[in-house]
């Protein structure tokens, strides 16, 4: 009786349909590293912010306790902690939050709209990017807190002032990131698309926008933290009764007052609404691209 060949077995099992196709299956499974039950995945997401803030208070604590420095200089936690509730328990810290989350809203929105058009034409006519490229590469690196006394020059003590650095402070983040996002989308898509019946229009939103998303998403990010400090420094120096108390007013208070726990506590309630921003709205967004491409969402 003949021996089988070695070699027509490891071709059979090599060239098997059904070995090939659970290949195929297993590589497009996502490898989730955050499976378990759901106690587990909570702790392992909750208690390690949770510990580094406990590890960063008692280290605060300690050079309180141990005073070297003034306390004028570096309050106690208690102090920063009273000034907070104080707000929460007379309902002011609705108001400093209000004041100042909602002019970042609407000034982000309006950059949205003008960063996106420019980022694009940026992007697709290189008249424009040999012209306006570089001057607005230069935007995004001069400090927007430099066009705080301009604008209250221009608009006065008002809230055109706050919106126009605002502007000036996300623009150029959100239309390069548009730019950089767009320059990564391989040359045959958009070859691919206009074969395909795809007009100007068209392949800007059905091939350019989705494939440079990830990029765009990271200088909305961006933009938003330049929008976020950029009302910060236009807070703290327009100062007026006509804008109302934000979270820089507040700020600005404290260091009027030589209140040093104000200070600290008007610093802590805009790092707050920095990583709840990031927390609620970005970071669920780049997981949701990243489970589009079919990417694994690690725990984040």
């Amino acid at each position: 009786m003949p021996q089988p060949d070695v070699k027509d077995e490891l071709y059979d099992a090599a060239y098997d349909p059904g070995s090939v196709e659970a290949g195929l299956d297993a590589l497009d499974t996502p490898v989730n590293p955050s499976e378990g039950s759901l106690a587990r995945r909570i702790a392992g997401r909750v208690l390690p912010p949770v510990v580094a803030i406990a590890l960063l208070v008692a280290v605060w604590q300690a050079l309180w306790a141990a005073a070297f420095w003034p306390e004028f200089k570096l309050p106690a936690p208690v102090d920063v902690w009273g000034q907070i509730w104080q707000l929460v328990t007379t309902g002011e810290i609705l108001e400093l939050f209000w004041v100042s989350v909602h002019r970042a809203v609407i000034g982000f929105a309006i950059s949205l709209l003008i960063a996106v058009p420019l980022g694009l034409a940026i992007a697709n006519i290189s008249v424009v990017r040999r012209g306006i490229g570089p001057l607005v590469s230069g935007l995004q690196s001069l400090p927007s807190v430099a066009w705080v006394p301009a604008a209250i020059l221009w608009f006065g003590l008002n809230d055109r002032a706050i919106y126009w650095v605002v502007l000036l402070g996300a623009v150029p983040s959100i239309a390069n990131g548009l730019v950089s996002g767009l320059d990564q989308v391989p040359p045959i898509l958009p070859r691919v698309g206009k074969a395909l019946g795809a007009g100007r229009l068209g392949g800007i939103r059905y091939i350019l926008l989705p494939a440079a998303l990830p990029g765009f998403l990271g200088g909305l990010k961006q933009g938003w933290a330049f929008s976020w400090r950029s009302l910060m420094a236009a807070e703290l120096i327009a100062t007026s009764p006509e804008l109302g108390e934000g979270l820089g007013q507040f700020l600005h208070n404290g260091m009027s007052l030589s209140d040093i726990s104000m200070v600290f506590a008007g610093i802590l309630l805009i790092f707050v609404v920095g990583v709840g921003i990031e927390l609620l709205v970005f970071r669920p967004l780049e997981n949701s691209v990243l489970r589009a491409r079919g990417l694994t969402v690690t725990a984040r």
